[in-house]
């Protein structure tokens, strides 16, 4: 039986063992060959732009002062997923949460919890995007006025799941990836551009009423056309939620 695994609540570089930098190089080398063709150009740009390679695990304080350069963005080193109301705190003051544990060796394929793996390198590249995390910010903002309202949250969970963690971006004609719960996953990466899978243009409104399950792979997607598309749907959101929450 395994050991219990460590959440540290900072990152202590030298705590990380030859494993860890086996799984991060084997994880970054298997994901970054298959993403070659099928990711944001954006996206694989910034792996360069914030210091990425399969020798060496990121180190957060170097990627924050890459960030704080390019967008204004910091990491703050958490142990496992914040609470609704600490990730979009964090969030609204441009401030992104990740873990720094790595996932076993045995556990290369899937993960029931979010790791530094899906943290790092499926959330930080385009942290450097200016659009991007305007939209990610502008979000929290949103979030956090709506914060005890479960069912409005829910709603923007679904931004945040069909965009962030899911979302799909045509650039030159093509279909890329750039949500960061593709970027990270074998599974995912191979599955979204499928002809198994629905393709939706981005739209607020349509993705206020569509579901979706954590368990299993998507099956729908939300195709945006550009980084921009995303910030401006920003009042629209706003719009909707007021229309379907308005304030007595």
């Amino acid at each position: 039986m395994s050991e219990p695994r460590v959440r540290p609540t900072e990152q202590v570089y030298q705590n990380y063992t030859t494993e860890d930098f086996e799984v991060w190089k084997t994880l970054f080398n298997r994901q970054t060959a298959l993403l070659q063709n099928t990711a944001s150009e954006e996206y694989l740009n910034a792996l360069s732009v914030v210091g990425f390679c399969a020798d060496r695990i990121p180190d957060f304080n170097e990627i924050a002062q890459r960030l704080n350069t390019i967008t204004g963005w910091q990491l703050v080193t958490v142990p496992n997923i914040s609470e609704q109301k600490e990730f979009f705190s964090f969030l609204s003051q441009r401030r992104f949460t990740a873990t720094c544990w790595l996932r076993r060796m045995e556990e290369l394929d899937y993960l029931e919890e979010p790791d530094m793996f899906h943290d790092v390198f499926g959330h930080v590249p385009l942290l450097s995007n200016k659009a991007y995390t305007d939209f990610f910010e502008a979000i929290s903002h949103i979030a956090l006025e709506y914060i005890d309202n479960p069912k409005a949250i829910e709603l923007l969970g679904r931004i945040y799941w069909f965009t962030i963690e899911f979302g799909l971006i045509r650039e030159a004609g093509e279909l890329k990836i750039y949500g960061a719960g593709i970027m990270s996953s074998f599974g995912e990466a191979k599955n979204c551009l499928s002809d198994r899978t629905e393709k939706h243009a981005f739209n607020v409104v349509q993705v206020f009423d569509t579901d979706f399950r954590t368990d299993i792979l998507q099956d729908k997607y939300f195709v945006i056309e550009s980084y921009e598309q995303l910030y401006n749907s920003i009042p629209e959101i706003e719009q909707e939620l007021k229309r379907r929450f308005p304030i007595n």
